[in-house]
């Protein structure tokens, strides 16, 4: 079928695909034009493999339906669709690899709100299981200003919940079990009779599922096969608005997991994942995990994890998250990466065998046994290495910061600003970049300032103004960069860091030990002056 339509698509989508409002995904004919752009950029489609999931929030099977009726009409051979429409991200990327898929639509905002007044997502996963590179998502774009028609096939929609095969002519549609797959993934992986017997022996954790995708695959891996207690997992029924939770993992969104891991009875071990199952929280009782510290700690600890035990070829981190996996990569004499923000710049050292393990601050660990980063496989793992060593979470933690120092870092959010005065914001800092080296601020003297650029040891491409570096003689970091994953206005968000060795008295209270380095970093960034902001929406 041909349906005449009209370039639409007002911003490019970046490798975390197009975020839009739920109800702007709903106009007619809005995500058929978008999902053709991606059809119709992605090359050969006649014999290949096509993955269909997504999140589960509100319009997932109405758009999975879409998505089937089109890659029916443009030409895949086979459709693999997640049962009830429940697909987690990482085990997109999974499905996608061992199925041999030329590649995935995952239809997710990750960690933004739901519901119909919420917001909405499409990504395209590629074969290797990543994201879709830059090379594509402009061709995407570029699809999409000139697109005149789509292709969908005249047939009723398809009922997701019951396993089976349908065959449409040439056209195979199977409905599988995602869970399954990923679950025999993590087994390979880590030792669940270790895990098993841990649990046996009294350990107890609270995982919260945010009512998100993760929520069935956390229940069956966690409760059924290393034999967690019943109701480990709560907010375990994925819903199409999350409970009107908002699904992001952090101190602010967790903050009920958080207020139990640090009361007097609390569990051992508390952990979370985000809307889409890709992010993922880790607190000890009375000891929250930094992100960049859960990777360093993660990477020094990993070769006790049956599935790493010959060790790890490298690390990569993204440039705002802190240096402390650089220690650990420097004691085992392996490289580190520092890239832009993007998961598709760790993919291409994964797939050129140059690391085995990588992270974000923003809640992202990940290994090279997907492409994706994969909340569910992090929480496996420190669990495998607390019945390893049986030590508490704390204990291990303090044990990291007494060997390696401790890199305090702090991130702070501000949200939803004016995107005239973020631009402005970006623009002033620009501008006074150059004349920064060499002045002193507080007594700190910065020793070089600049915007990041990357050039990629795999392809040679460059990636360029991918966040202000302010770097300080002491080794202290101020990271400024604009984030687009939200869909109102700008995120600013400011990275702040300073490390003391293992000589140095490990404070507890991270904002205390940085206070003069969120103040150096106002009086640098002016964030209260140009957005008239008195404080940070969001503290890390």
């Amino acid at each position: 079928m041909k349906i005449n339509t009209k370039p639409f698509l007002d911003q490019k989508p970046g490798t975390n695909g197009l975020r839009k409002k739920s109800k702007i995904f709903m106009q007619k004919n809005y995500l058929e034009n978008y999902l053709q752009s991606i059809f119709d950029s992605i090359g050969k489609k006649q014999g290949e493999t096509i993955i269909i999931g997504g999140d589960g929030r509100f319009f997932n099977e109405k758009a999975i339906n879409i998505a089937i009726k089109m890659a029916i009409a443009n030409g895949f051979s086979k459709i693999l669709v997640a049962q009830n429409g429940l697909l987690s991200t990482p085990a997109a990327s999974n499905l996608i690899r061992i199925k041999g898929a030329k590649g995935g639509l995952i239809f997710s905002a990750s960690h933004n709100v739901g519901g119909k007044n919420g917001d909405f997502g499409v990504k395209y996963n590629i074969a290797n299981g990543g994201p879709a590179p830059e090379i594509l998502t402009d061709k995407i774009f570029l699809r999409t200003r000139e697109i005149d028609r789509y292709f969908i096939a005249d047939c009723a929609d398809f009922d997701l919940q019951n396993l089976r095969k349908i065959q449409l002519s040439e056209v195979e549609i199977e409905i599988i079990d995602s869970i399954r797959d990923y679950a025999l993934l993590m087994e390979k992986l880590f030792d669940f009779n270790k895990i098993a017997k841990f649990f046996a022996n009294g350990f107890n954790m609270c995982f919260d599922a945010m009512n998100a995708v993760n929520g069935p695959y956390a229940k069956y891996i966690l409760e059924e096969m290393v034999g967690a207690k019943k109701n480990t997992v709560k907010n375990a029924i994925p819903l199409e608005d999350f409970g009107g939770l908002h699904p992001d993992p952090n101190l602010i969104y967790a903050k009920e997991l958080y207020d139990l891991m640090m009361a007097e009875n609390a569990p051992d071990f508390g952990a979370a994942t985000d809307g889409d199952g890709d992010r993922n929280l880790i607190i000890g009782k009375n000891c929250f995990v930094t992100p960049p510290d859960s990777l360093a700690i993660l990477a020094a600890n990993l070769h006790l994890i049956k599935g790493y035990k010959a060790g790890i070829r490298g690390i990569a981190r993204s440039m705002p998250t802190s240096m402390a996996a650089d220690r650990v990569a420097e004691f085992l004499g392996v490289e580190i990466y520092e890239t832009p923000t993007g998961w598709k710049f760790f993919g291409n050292l994964l797939d050129g065998g140059k690391i085995s393990i990588c992270g974000e601050e923003s809640f992202g660990t990940g290994s090279d046994h997907v492409r994706e980063k994969d909340g569910l496989w992090a929480v496996l793992a420190w669990l495998n290495i607390l019945a390893v060593k049986r030590q508490s979470v704390k204990e291990i933690v303090t044990e990291h910061w007494q060997k390696f120092g401790r890199n305090y870092y702090t991130r702070h959010d501000y949200e939803e600003i004016a995107k005239d005065k973020a631009e402005k914001l970006i623009e002033n800092l620009e501008k006074k970049l150059n004349s920064l080296k060499g002045q002193q601020f507080a007594g700190l003297e910065v020793a070089l300032a600049d915007n990041f650029a990357y050039q990629d040891p795999i392809d040679g491409s460059i990636s360029e103004n991918q966040g202000f570096r302010i770097l300080f003689a002491n080794g202290a970091r101020i990271i400024v960069r604009k984030s687009g994953t939200g869909t109102i206005g700008a995120t600013i968000r400011i990275y702040i860091e300073h490390y003391e060795p293992p000589t140095g008295k490990l404070f507890l209270n991270t904002q205390y030990v940085l206070e003069k380095m969120i103040n150096i970093a106002k009086e640098i960034v002016e964030i209260e002056k140009i957005t008239d902001r008195k404080a940070p929406d969001i503290i890390t």
